[in-house]
């Protein structure tokens, strides 16, 4: 009979989903694999969510677990809309969120497009936490929140500034949500990677002002599988905050202890130095990721 009632709330709590936005590439799509195969008996189904439809395919098709394509624009408020309609049709059992969808852009306050900038902080702060807040509802005990922030969530960058506060802001976010959380035993855990060299964010990133040369190189960038096994094993610890590699690691540390002039003062110093097998924007040169 308890064995009866146990199944009858199982049953009543729905498919057992992981929900992954910016599913489409970089570290969103890793993590999509990795799921696969590391959760493939914790969770029936992925609801991959983003704009290009032509990539969530893609996944689907290489993907073991069932994959539930939802080819929305988080920027978009009717798009967010449909996504929580699609969870109050469903009322699934939410184990884990991952909110990956994100985008930065390097250059000058004068150098990026205001529409850019509003994207910007739209994508990496509102979509992220309005998918928070859509999935919580369908959230129970032991269901994980992983939310991408940054390593440049630790302090200002110039010439990254709107990216780098949108990260700042997720990262207070999560860290004060997690506390919220806690009696609800659901943990929310803030990842800050460093650059990740294998996929688009930085092409995206540089995307401003080619002869700039703003951020000459990108010394220490990590692969993004290394970063999603890293990620998606602090996020199951539950750890409230995720450094996957050194620098980010020493970067969380030493931002503690160092005043955000000297460190913005650090910063202008690493940001010109040339690239090893690369020459600057005003020549060809190849590419290190």
């Amino acid at each position: 009979m308890d064995q009866e009632i146990m199944n009858t709330k199982e049953e009543e709590k729905g498919k057992r989903i992981a929900v992954v936005t910016g599913a489409s590439s970089g570290l969103g799509r890793e993590l999509v694999h990795l799921l696969d195969t590391t959760w493939n008996t914790k969770i029936d189904e992925i609801y991959v969510i983003a704009r290009r439809r032509e990539n969530l395919e893609k996944i689907r098709e290489e993907t073991g677990v069932p994959v539930r394509v939802l080819a929305y624009d988080l920027t978009k408020e009717e798009d967010i809309e449909k996504i929580e309609g699609i969870l109050k049709d469903e009322s699934p059992d939410v184990r884990l969120l991952i909110n990956a969808a994100g985008f930065g852009k390097i250059g000058r306050y004068d150098e990026i497009p205001r529409a850019q900038i509003d994207r910007m902080i739209d994508l990496n702060c509102r979509a992220a936490v309005d998918m928070t807040q859509i999935c919580l509802p369908y959230m129970s005990e032991g269901s994980r929140v992983m939310e991408i922030c940054s390593t440049a969530a630790f302090q200002p960058f110039q010439y990254l500034n709107v990216y780098a506060a949108s990260k700042s802001f997720l990262y207070r976010y999560s860290r004060a949500l997690r506390v919220e959380l806690l009696p609800k035993k659901i943990l929310v855990t803030a990842v800050c990677p460093y650059w990740i060299k294998n996929t688009e964010f930085i092409d995206t990133a540089e995307q401003t002002d080619p002869k700039a040369d703003r951020i000459r190189s990108f010394p220490f960038s990590m692969k993004v599988e290394d970063i999603a096994v890293r990620a998606l094993a602090d996020t199951e610890l539950g750890l409230a905050v995720s450094t996957p590699g050194p620098v980010c690691t020493l970067h969380r540390f030493f931002t503690k202890l160092i005043p955000a002039d000297l460190m913005m003062g650090l910063f202008e110093g690493i940001r010109r130095i040339p690239p090893a097998g690369r020459k600057t924007h005003q020549g060809s040169y190849t590419s290190v990721r």
